[in-house]
């Protein structure tokens, strides 16, 4: 194979990996799991609204993580470098600290 071949082959699959699709678990701290199939171009801002619909939550009420990392709304699996049936970890959004009551 001559250097122009290898480096063709070498490019195409990338090209085509934009619109390949990737299947995405999503998990609450329940334990709860949803599936989710997705192109690797997709943002995950759609996906957050679509398990928040899902599971009726409010998507603001939230947050997703991806190895440890907050998800931000413009990232893709593609961006975050995601592989087929990667997981990302859902959890409560906890505001407030200590609640003091007079008596």
């Amino acid at each position: 194979m001559s250097d122009n071949e290898q480096n063709q082959s070498n490019v195409e699959p990338k090209a085509e990996d934009a619109n390949a699709t990737i299947n995405i678990k999503v998990v609450s701290s329940t334990g709860d799991e949803v599936f989710f199939k997705i192109k690797r171009s997709t943002k995950l801002s759609k996906l957050q609204g679509a398990y928040a619909s899902k599971v009726g939550k409010d998507v603001g009420s939230i947050r997703f993580l991806y190895d440890g990392t907050r998800i931000s709304d413009d990232d893709t699996p593609q961006s975050l470098d995601m592989d087929d049936n990667d997981t990302i970890d859902v959890m409560v959004e906890q505001v407030g600290g200590y609640l003091h009551v007079p008596h």
